[in-house]
């Protein structure tokens, strides 16, 4: 929530709710998971009551994998190729395989298509497993996020990957108040990548896993046995290229520090997983989509390791989203969740610098530019009609605020990502629900199947809108990505592609100008038994 506004209230709030449900959702033929959790915390709202809450869950283990969406991308295990196709896929259909064994890693990489306007790299080129995401700065490097595998950078004229890990500098986890590390073991995997200034890449990084028996990075803080490894992991770092293709590095500790929060005067750490991140030049901002809410960064920030969360001197203000209330079970008066929140995969900013950003439950137009941190927060919180229409709930629940719904009367968001259109209208992907969404201020939200196209399995979970003409890009879950330009579709899947490719989903699209020309870079994430790869496209 915005500074100022409640996030914990005293008496019953002392117990916080952290719930968790499961989304799993399939990006290829190996059925690789990502594990999409929606997050019920128990945020205060201003003005309103303060609801009674059951006991807390002190146990925060989801018993799934690690949260932070993907596979884990490490590095492959170095032995020999089985010669065989990959164990427990989905049937290819009789397709050519798309990959060959035997590369330098001791496992399959991929013979890329000859592809008209397309260039691919992989781990051929010293790429990761998993490609999580990819962007580029405007010197024209390229930045891919490779999950544990650490930060991968391809540089102009070059086309072999440099690789960066906690030895290189990177810093998936915040200070103590003296400035220290945090104690304890510490955890790197990269999952968001967002160019900045020349040489310059936000990177957002995954919380550490908690423990058997430990609360997650969201409430670790407020367990009974908080463990700073856990609630000080994970944030996000600026990374800047230097001489000789070292880093400097400057982290963004995402908390808020003793004594500002009324009914938190011990401090706030809920945010810890940064799902996608946003850099908007005009105002100096960075933008954190993350497990909980979201929050801004300061672009130029020099850092300050004994800040120790105070607002003059952190570079971050934390956190707000779009939450309603809804009811645990299906009974007449119902047990309440206060506030349901969570997975803030959809970040996007219009170019005066106000932001859509869509998570689990619902999304919003974050007016950042027009009204200030504190003033956008509250008119996202608040519970006067103003606020209940600017939390939209794009895929309907049957009922709307101010009632609350039951588990069959939700019909989750679930957003993947988020896409602005030149008009102030937004584009919406979803992890589970099928086609394509399209907002616009003050309209009813349209809706367009695609299932007609690519494989009807495949979800829309990574979208660019293309400079050149207004169209728009769109990467599946599974079966590979598209292009819309008005009402015409043109996939790009196994035909275009082959079917190594397509098996893993398309988690990422950005585009940049580099050269004075359009170039859309795409994550491949990797599944089906091949890796990830990136592909860089030139043509019209």
């Amino acid at each position: 929530m915005a500074p100022g506004l409640r996030d914990r209230s005293p008496g019953p709030f002392q117990n916080e709710i952290s719930m968790r449900r499961h989304h799993s959702l399939e990006f290829g033929v190996a059925a690789t998971v990502l594990a999409s959790i929606a997050l019920f915390g128990a945020c205060g709202r201003n003005g309103d009551p303060v609801l009674d809450l059951p006991p807390r869950d002190r146990n925060d283990t989801d018993g799934g994998p690690p949260d932070g969406g993907l596979p884990d991308g490490g590095a492959p295990d170095g032995g020999s190729p089985d010669g065989g196709a990959p164990d427990g896929g989905r049937p290819d259909g009789g397709l050519p395989d798309g990959g060959r064994d035997g590369g330098t890693d001791g496992g399959v990489i991929i013979t890329f298509p000859d592809a008209g306007g397309w260039t691919f790299y992989g781990t051929q080129n010293g790429g990761p497993q998993a490609v999580v995401g990819v962007t580029s700065d405007p010197s024209g490097n390229i930045w891919v996020a490779g999950g544990t595998e650490g930060l991968f950078l391809l540089k102009p004229e070059e086309t072999r990957f440099r690789r960066y890990t906690m030895a290189d500098g990177l810093r998936p986890y915040g200070y103590m108040p003296d400035g220290g590390a945090p104690p304890g073991d510490k955890y790197l995997s990269v999952l968001s990548v967002a160019g900045g200034p020349p040489g310059t890449v936000f990177v957002g990084y995954e919380g550490k896993p908690p423990g058997p028996g430990q609360a997650g990075c969201e409430s670790n803080w407020y367990s009974p046995h908080p463990d700073p490894s856990i609630y000080k992991s994970g944030d996000a770092d600026r990374v800047t290229l230097q001489a000789g293709d070292r880093i400097s590095v400057v982290h963004y500790d995402i908390f808020t520090g003793p004594g500002l929060i009324a009914d938190e005067m011990e401090g706030r750490e809920k945010l810890c997983t940064i799902r996608r991140i946003a850099y908007h030049a005009a105002t100096n901002s960075v933008w954190f989509g993350a497990n909980h809410g979201f929050a801004w960064g300061k672009a130029d920030y020099q850092g300050n390791p004994t800040c120790d969360g105070q607002y003059d001197c952190s570079g971050v203000l934390e956190h707000s989203h779009p939450a309603i209330n809804i009811c645990a079970d299906e009974t007449s008066g119902c047990p309440i969740i206060w506030l349901f929140t969570g997975e803030y995969f959809g970040v996007a900013p219009l170019p005066n610098g106000d932001v859509w950003f869509g998570g689990v439950g619902r999304s919003t137009l974050f007016r950042y530019a027009t009204l200030g941190w504190f003033e956008a927060g509250r008119q996202t919180e608040c519970s006067s009609p103003a606020c209940i229409a600017n939390r939209i709930d794009v895929w309907p629940d049957a009922v709307a605020e101010p009632y609350y719904p039951t588990p069959s009367q939700r019909v989750d968001d679930n957003v993947a990502d988020m896409a602005v259109m030149p008009d102030g209208s937004v584009w919406i992907g979803s992890f589970s629900n099928d086609g394509l969404a399209h907002y616009t201020p003050g309209r009813p939200t349209q809706f367009r199947p695609d299932e007609r196209i690519v494989d009807p399995r495949g979800h829309s979970i990574g979208l660019e809108r293309d400079s050149t003409d207004g169209s728009l890009w769109i990467g599946y879950s599974y079966g590979g990505m598209a292009r819309l330009n008005g009402n015409v579709y043109t996939p790009y899947d196994y035909r275009v592609f082959g079917p190594a490719l397509t098996q893993g989903g398309v988690p990422d699209i950005q585009s940049d100008n580099f050269g004075g020309s359009r170039r859309l870079l795409v994550a491949f994430h990797g599944g089906g038994g091949y890796p990830g790869a990136i592909g860089i496209y030139v043509g019209p």
